[in-house]
């Protein structure tokens, strides 16, 4: 008994300090979606690039994706908003993907750390990786392209999965039936603000940390199961490492792109092959737990599953191209005063926010959740008292 008990403290130890990784940015994320959402409404999304199939709107999300350095639980809101609001899922997956995968700080640490070659194939396939995601997505997707209309109201509608839908904002078309069309006052911009707010932090917050925390239990339940001595003995011997297991380690480790580069700058240096970096980089920054599990929940599975199968198919693809290019003769990169001047830079650009902002944002997190769970309980016991 004692045992199961220690087991269960490192769980909920594990999946508290990735909570803590993340919940700042999440919970910032939270506030400006609420914002974008009030202000980018579907008519208006549905006019420019990121609400249609277009490949300009695929290419500007991938811009402003690679330029944001937040983590993949931090774009999850941003995201989800995003599709919400009108934009296509091709857009929204690209952003999801390039985000978390590639940014300025990511950019710089990969050339003091994995070296030039690295880092030019790092850049390249940080641009064409999302934007391949986002045209596949856009042409084999199905009904959660984009978000649908209620015929009967021809109301937007904003349905997380497992909910009931409901209208996000009317076209003000009359119905047909002799009514008259009433004018209304055009709400003010702090109006606008608290309005989006309001949403966000009542429907959105909740729906997207009921998913993202229990995926961050599922991965810390992983990571706990699966013996850290076969981790330690793999990346222990790099020149076995292969692209699909490193993959798979990566996903286990909860990979973010910034904190994980001089993780795997040591692994290369010790002699594992340089396509490991960039399918550690992409695949492992792009697929984790409670991000596959929020897509799968909120916009659908098929969207997950092109999504996970598309990022792990390429960045293994170009892992292997990189092998092909830089191998024999890759050398790692040994100039630690580079290195140390590099890392200087690069810590300059990270925001460090204090543990307390984190345990803050992090309790949030977790009531957000707990809210959640006594909903469906709540649902669940009306439902068999009917």
């Amino acid at each position: 008994m004692g045992a199961f008990i220690v087991f269960i403290e490192k769980i909920l130890l594990s999946a508290w300090n990735m909570i803590c990784s993340s919940s700042v940015w999440m919970v910032f994320s939270f506030l400006l979606a609420g914002v974008l959402h009030e202000f980018l409404k579907p008519e208006k999304i549905q006019k420019t690039a990121i609400g249609s199939k277009r490949i300009a709107g695929v290419f500007w999300t991938t811009v402003s994706g690679m330029l944001i350095p937040i983590c993949s639980c931090g774009t999850i809101p941003l995201g989800i908003s995003m599709y919400y609001s009108g934009a296509y899922l091709g857009p929204t997956l690209t952003f999801m993907t390039s985000t978390p995968m590639i940014n300025p700080i990511a950019l710089l640490l990969a050339f003091g750390l994995l070296g030039k070659e690295i880092a030019i194939i790092y850049l390249i396939t940080g641009f064409c990786a999302p934007m391949i995601v986002g045209i596949v997505t856009n042409h084999f997707a199905g009904d959660e392209l984009h978000i649908g209309v209620n015929p009967k109201t021809k109301n937007h509608m904003h349905t997380f999965a497992g909910g009931a839908d409901s209208p996000v904002q009317s076209d003000a078309e009359g119905d047909g039936g002799g009514r008259i069309q009433l004018e209304f006052e055009e709400p003010s911009i702090p109006e606008k603000i608290l309005s989006g707010l309001h949403w966000s932090l009542t429907e959105l917050s909740v729906t997207i940390s009921k998913y993202t925390v229990s995926g961050m239990l599922v991965a810390a339940f992983i990571f706990n199961v699966v013996p850290q001595s076969f981790i330690q003995n793999y990346l222990g011997q790099p020149g076995f490492i292969s692209l699909f297991g490193i993959t798979v380690v990566a996903a286990l480790m909860y990979v973010c792109a910034v904190g994980h580069i001089p993780f795997i700058a040591a692994i290369v240096a010790s002699g594992a092959a340089p396509g490991v970096a960039i399918t550690f980089l992409m695949a492992g920054a792009a697929t984790n737990i409670p991000e596959l599990l929020t897509i799968d929940r909120t916009i659908g599975r098929r969207a997950m599953l092109l999504y996970f199968v598309l990022v792990v198919t390429i960045s293994n693809v170009v892992g292997y191209i990189t092998n092909r290019l830089l191998m024999p003769g890759f050398q790692p990169v040994l100039d630690y005063d580079q290195t140390h001047h590099t890392i200087s830079n690069a810590n300059r650009m990270i925001i460090d926010f204090p543990d307390w902002l984190q345990a803050l944002c992090s309790i949030v997190l977790l009531c957000y959740a707990a809210y959640a769970l006594y909903k469906i309980l709540k649902g669940a016991h009306a439902g068999k008292a009917v």
